[in-house]
């Protein structure tokens, strides 16, 4: 499979590049030498990339990779293994901020999954919200047999997505599956024969005629709701559906419905 490489916005050489697609925005991982290994160096880049995005409020944010063989194979593990376990939990605040990062964002992310995609790596990716995955990929969390277990928020995030039972299969054995069953779990929400990142772009593209202000609400409706009581969920979900009533593309988008033209959102130029 060839991985078609961004245009990257902005030639200062750093480890996570930017790309511009219309109201979509690129993030791809750009440390291919290395498989996009998670040094401490490319998790601060990250940081400072989705800062730069989140500043430039985008619709829809897509995070892929640059490199031919891997989304990302986890963290540097020859970096990791020069240090020390106290320099390790010194550092640690740091590196996760850059996972955190993702979660962080208020609009959608897509990420697109091709390639080896294992520990930190696939950790990254379950930050997304949506994930597309090529059918050959080979996704895994491997640090039990490493005498570690996921640091960035492997177990919680994974359980998340697909239970108890899948979760622990894939954290206590550390097993790798590939991309075909992947989807058949319900890691990834779409598999794909080809070019993951074309799709997942294509994806974003197609969601990109929604209100910016809508997709966002919906976001945080879903992950406020997630894991509570049903009556506090429901109560989270009304007061969601307030937010959205009285926000600034309700008309737009019913008067477009209407007039059979395509919406233009009022919060897309807030």
């Amino acid at each position: 499979m060839s991985v078609q490489r961004p245009h990257r916005v902005s030639d200062q050489p750093r480890l996570v590049g930017i790309a511009r697609h219309g109201g979509v925005v690129e993030m791809y991982l750009d440390r291919s030498d290395a498989l996009n290994a998670l040094s401490l160096a490319m998790l601060r880049d990250l940081r400072e990339v989705v800062r730069e995005v989140r500043e430039s409020r985008p619709q829809l944010v897509v995070l892929t990779s640059a490199c031919e063989r891997a989304f990302s194979v986890g963290a540097d593990l020859r970096e990791r293994g020069a240090m020390s376990a106290q320099q390790v939990l010194d550092v640690l605040p740091e590196m996760l901020s850059g996972y955190r990062s993702i979660l962080s964002l208020e609009c959608p992310v897509i990420g697109a999954i091709h390639g080896f995609c294992l520990g930190g790596g696939f950790e990254l990716a379950l930050t997304c919200d949506l994930l597309v995955c090529a059918r050959s990929a080979a996704l895994g969390l491997p640090e039990v047999t490493l005498g570690l277990i996921p640091g960035g928020g492997g177990t919680q995030l994974l359980a998340r997505r697909v239970g108890w039972g899948p979760a622990a299969d894939l954290v206590l054995t550390g097993r790798r599956i590939s991309g075909a069953e992947a989807g058949a779990i319900g890691v990834v929400d779409r598999v794909v024969d080809g070019d993951a990142r074309g799709a997942a772009l294509e994806l974003a593209r197609s969601m990109e005629g929604s209100s910016p202000a809508a997709l966002a609400i919906a976001k945080r409706a879903l992950r406020r709701g997630w894991g509570l009581p049903l009556n506090e969920a429901l109560a989270i979900d009304q007061e969601e559906f307030a937010e959205a009533v009285t926000g600034p593309d309700r008309l737009e988008g019913i008067r477009a419905f209407v007039d059979r033209r395509s919406p233009d959102w009022p919060s897309a130029r807030l």
